[in-house]
């Protein structure tokens, strides 16, 4: 039978999020029925909710940083079983078919990953039906989509892993950083701050810029050995040439030329945030010293449990602040001053009857 689900969810893009009440399916046999605990607040939800995106479908329950507990599962699941502490992340499905799905890169799915909310949903039984996220007391996704969260990780601090955690973990782990690598981070934000911490614990030196030095003792305290005011010319210039990987994390529009100088050669700097204008660069910089700018997308479902082990080894978590599900309009609003130190998350037991 259909299970009855309470959740927040934005019904308009010019409206706040209200509680809402809708049917998730009841477990198949390849499928895990997870009470959600805890639920990370990410930008995305943001600009999904309020329509910035394109294409949203309302109602819409946003969350894909979900971290709760098993409470049944189907009878060909074999990774989970009932009480198990699990995560979902941003993705509950894929084709599986294409070179990307069999080679362990989900999120670059060909035909493109279903994700945790606003996809189409290929076992909601209609082809109208819409995936419904984390902003709810539980959720029924496909086990090859669940993640296994280590019992050294606190479900709170880690429901962001499975965004923030995972969005700045792979392309440190795809550009090769280690030890003797120095790694930039622009922006000690949600990302940011995750971004420092995984590098610091490769073995990286990282240094973090930022538009003050509000944040400087944040940043050392998460293992940054430089912090660098991008304002200050004479500090931007003596940092040239000087780093082989930037990560940069900013969502809203902003410089980057002047950045690309910092690129050592053959440096990178990859582009997490999710800005919706262009950004000018300068053919020169990049061809003088054989630069790079590329992105990175979250990461696969292997590569996923790879982090939150790393995470679990190395002790690492996100900074969390716990709200209640009626403080999400709120939050929101913060998040737009970055009024966040460093990660929204829901505390999702505290939802109303």
């Amino acid at each position: 039978m259909p299970i009855a689900t309470r959740a927040f969810a934005a019904t308009a893009a010019d409206k706040p999020l209200t509680p809402y009440s809708f049917e998730r399916r009841d477990p198949g046999p390849d499928d895990v029925l997870i009470d959600i605990k805890y639920c990370g607040v990410c930008h995305s939800d943001l600009h999904a909710a309020r329509g910035e995106t394109g294409g949203t479908a309302f109602p819409l329950v946003p969350g894909h940083e979900i971290a709760g507990v098993v409470r049944a599962v189907g009878s060909n699941v074999t990774r989970f079983k009932e009480g198990d502490r699990v995560g979902v992340g941003c993705m509950v499905d894929s084709c599986r078919e294409c070179a990307s799905c069999r080679e362990g890169v989900e999120q670059y799915c060909i035909p493109g990953f279903t994700g945790t909310y606003g996809g189409k949903d290929k076992k909601g039984g209609t082809s109208e039906a819409i995936t419904q996220g984390g902003y709810s007391d539980h959720i029924t996704v496909d086990q090859h989509f669940v993640l296994s969260i280590p019992d050294s990780l606190a479900l709170d601090v880690a429901a962001p892993l499975l965004c923030a955690g995972i969005t700045t973990y792979s392309p440190l782990k795809e550009w090769g950083v280690g030890p003797g690598s120095k790694v930039a981070v622009i922006g000690l934000g949600g990302l940011g701050h995750m971004a420092v911490k995984l590098a610091a614990a490769m073995g990286a030196e990282v240094t973090v810029l930022s538009t003050s030095d509000r944040k400087k003792a944040d940043a050392e305290r998460m293992g940054a050995k430089h912090f660098l005011i991008n304002s200050d010319k004479d500090a931007m210039k003596a940092a040239a040439e000087k780093f082989d990987l930037i990560i940069n994390t900013v969502s809203a529009t902003h410089e980057i030329a002047s950045h690309i100088q910092l690129l050592a050669r053959d440096g990178t700097m990859i582009m997490l945030g999710l800005t919706t204008e262009g950004l000018p660069v300068f053919a020169l910089p990049l061809l003088w010293r054989r630069r790079r700018i590329a992105g990175s997308l979250i990461g696969g479902i292997r590569e996923t449990q790879e982090m939150l082990d790393f995470c679990a080894e190395h002790g690492i978590a996100c900074d969390i602040e716990t709200i209640a599900p009626d403080q999400i309009n709120d939050a929101y609003e913060r998040m737009l001053k970055s009024d966040v130190r460093y990660r929204f998350v829901i505390d999702m037991e505290k939802l109303a009857a």
